[in-house]
């Protein structure tokens, strides 16, 4: 009997689930087919869903409807005049018709009256071939105009915008979709652009002669269905069909940036991002898109020895002969790798492997932080806890001495959709930072995190993030002991994480992953090792003097710090020739292929490691690529499962992990937190690896000036 029951309880709950699903949902007729769509759905998204293909300008799913060009006419019944799909919302029984007479006839008369006004720019537009106007002109509109008096009268000329040293404006282009202005308001929350006049004396601008700078203004270019706004670094270099495509991920942060390398001849010549909805949506940041001209700068393109004339190139056989000796002559305790911000997976796992076979556990990143004896067992101690996309639904945010906006462009765009959408509160404790949101401060030390319990214990679902740099300072055991005890107040879900670290390095998650340690330069400090090889670790010697009896084997792609100290230099491959795999600050795996060769005697960072492991006469059971992959399954299946968020385990056991002695220090709580990144001057030259970027360094100079203009408050 009780088994019937429960049978039929389970009948009584499903039939109440399908009965509120069907409520939410409503029958229409498209084409005369009948279709059900929820009830929240316009016009549009009822078509697209059913695969229907309705022209477009100004509609786009991540922005507000505008409604402004009037291209997705359809006829719906009952309607004497054709109806914008974008801007209708769907109601019972409604019949479209997307094939009609009137529909496209309308469609029709909407391009002809664009391109009226357009200017025949497509032969000389970096936009031709893969520009909107002209995909759906072929598809929906005529070949002929019937508007003959602009032979007399002439088109409409509109003098073009200086939005800064990044965007080219043609704004004679414009077709007034207003993406630009939608996407620089909600997206970037900066209201800079805007419209005067209307109809044809219509002007996309500034009002004021400003330029538009942001961590994210590239996406205005993607964004733009014309070739009204493109690319100034870009400019006359490529056409698209010229250009071949490669899947790749972005390093110059920690979110993982899915991205698409453009290269041509062997040459890469723009960054696009590529659409993941997980981490980046469709955004990408201004450094991922237009440092890449950085690549070409103080490259490593040949082995190299130091003698007393300084360092001269050499070939590989030679070069890797003296490594070998200098390694093998080294006694294991004093031989020491640090690896640096750009190195993939393989790298890293060919390099620890090497140091371990030779007797040395001393391999190190540039950045350190120990603030808990788990030290990097468990991974919620130094990532991101919850889903990039899941930051979008919180309630309330703590910034602890980070600047989100500039240290993780990607993931700062998450907090703003909270912040508009989910009315989300943001809180901050640190110094004042330019913010793209509201931000209400509670202090500036660690003290003031005890006051920040009456603002976050009504929350929901709260996020703490804290800032990398304030964990490898004096005061990182004292801050996350007063989070815990504020988390202990917090009333929410088991499965919620609250506390979450902001990561800047691209290699971070990737290298404690396979077993690095955290703490370079205490290392190079205390060990006082005699040979230290370096993975791209630049960083670290500018902030420590290098003893006169330690060699460095420096193993990387640009010619800098490290490359100035080093006695032998072995040239590696960036990101864009090797590829390679990546761990995000979500501790999330993602694959980049290589777009082009490495130029010169340079080769893949993994590969001289390899040749290194055999003149040290040691053998690594890898020789291809498929057999690394096969030992990175064996370290972590987390760094062959691509793609794939995994949960974070153990995290309640940090705290009872904390370390004590620096709680007894009184003093450590009244000291004032740093941000690095405070204004948007301090965002795109941050490192070596942007510094050396022409077009990085034009954008500092113009957001420096725009800081001295009167209109910079505005």
């Amino acid at each position: 009997m009780f088994r019937l029951f429960k049978k039929l309880l389970n009948r009584k709950t499903l039939y109440d689930i399908q009965t509120r699903s069907q409520a939410n949902q409503v029958n229409i007729f498209i084409n005369g087919k009948a279709v059900s769509v929820p009830s929240y759905f316009t016009v549009l998204q009822a078509l697209r869903r059913e695969h229907i293909t309705v022209p477009t300008f100004c509609y786009h799913d991540r922005l507000s409807i505008a409604g402004n060009c009037r291209m997705c006419l359809v006829q719906i019944e009952g309607m004497w005049k054709p109806q914008i799909a974008c801007a209708i919302p769907v109601s019972k029984n409604m019949k479209i018709q997307t094939n009609s007479e009137m529909t496209l006839k309308a469609q029709e008369g909407v391009l002809e009256f664009i391109l009226a006004e357009h200017p025949l720019d497509c032969p000389i537009c970096d936009q031709g071939g893969e520009c909107d106007l002209q995909d759906l002109s072929m598809k929906f509109g005529n070949d002929r105009t019937r508007f003959t008096d602009i032979h007399f009268q002439g088109k409409r000329a509109t003098e073009n915008k200086n939005l800064g040293p990044l965007i080219r404006t043609e704004m004679t282009r414009c077709i007034h979709c207003t993406r630009c202005i939608r996407f620089a308001s909600q997206v970037c929350g900066l209201d800079v652009l805007g419209t005067t006049g209307r109809g044809v004396d219509m002007l996309v601008g500034t009002y004021v002669d400003k330029m538009f700078l942001s961590e994210l203004s590239g996406n205005i270019i993607d964004l733009c269905p014309v070739g009204a706004l493109t690319s100034k670094p870009y400019m006359f270099k490529a056409r698209p069909w010229e250009l071949r495509k490669t899947d790749s991920i972005d390093v110059t942060d920690a979110t993982g940036t899915n991205i698409v390398i453009n290269h041509r001849f062997d040459r890469v010549l723009r960054v696009l991002p590529r659409e993941n909805d997980d981490i980046n949506q469709e955004w990408l940041s201004d450094k991922g898109r237009w440092a890449i001209d950085s690549l070409e700068f103080q490259r490593l393109v040949t082995p190299m020895h130091r003698n007393e004339s300084g360092l001269c190139p050499i070939d590989w056989d030679c070069a890797l002969k003296i490594a070998g000796k200098l390694i093998r002559s080294t006694c294991p305790t004093k031989l020491m790798a640090i690896a640096g911000p750009h190195c993939s997976v393989e790298t890293l796992v060919a390099a620890k492997d090497l140091l371990n076979m030779l007797g040395s556990d001393n391999t190190y990143i540039e950045r350190g932080f120990s603030y808990s004896e788990s030290n990097i067992d468990i991974r919620a101690a130094y990532s991101l806890n919850v889903k990039m996309k899941d930051v979008a639904t919180a309630d309330k945010i703590l910034l602890i001495g980070t600047n989100p906006r500039f240290e993780a462009p990607i993931l700062n765009s998450r907090i703003r959709e909270a912040y508009v959408y989910n009315e989300c509160d943001i809180y901050a404790i640190g110094p004042k930072c330019q913010y793209n949101y509201q931000v209400q401060y509670i202090g500036i030390s660690v003290n003031d995190i005890s006051k920040a319990k009456k603002y976050l214990q009504r929350a929901m679902r709260p996020l703490i993030f804290i800032g990398i740099d304030q964990l490898q300072t004096s005061h990182n055991v004292a801050i996350m002991n007063e989070l815990n005890e504020l988390m202990n107040t917090l009333n929410v879900d088991e499965n919620w994480e609250v506390i979450n670290i902001i990561t800047k390095e691209a290699s971070f998650a990737g290298a404690l992953e396979v077993g690095w340690k955290p703490g370079g330069l205490a290392a190079l400090k205390s060990l006082s090792p005699k040979v230290v090889i370096s993975l791209g670790a630049d960083h670290v010697f500018c902030r420590c003097d290098i003893p006169t009896d330690c060699s460095i084997i420096y193993i990387g792609f640009q010619g800098d710090r490290g490359a100035e100290c080093a006695s032998i230099v072995l040239p590696g491959s960036a990101y864009t020739e090797a590829g390679g795999i990546f761990m995000n600050m979500e501790c999330r795996s993602q694959f980049a292929f290589p777009a082009v060769t490495p130029p010169g005697n340079s080769r893949y960072d993994w590969k001289i490691i390899r040749a290194l492991a055999e003149y040290c006469h040691i053998c690594l059971f890898y020789s291809d690529r498929e057999s690394l992959c096969i030992r990175l399954a064996q370290v972590s299946p987390s760094l062959v499962n691509f793609g794939t968020y995994q949960s974070k385990l153990f995290a309640d056991l940090i705290p009872q992990l904390m370390k004590r002695d620096a709680k007894k220090d009184t003093t450590v709580g009244s000291c004032s937190l740093h941000v690095e990144m405070q204004t948007l001057k301090d965002y795109y030259c941050s490192d070596i690896f942007t510094c050396n970027s022409p077009t990085m360094v034009k954008a500092t100079k113009a957001a420096t000036d725009i800081e001295k203009s009167h209109y910079a408050s505005v």
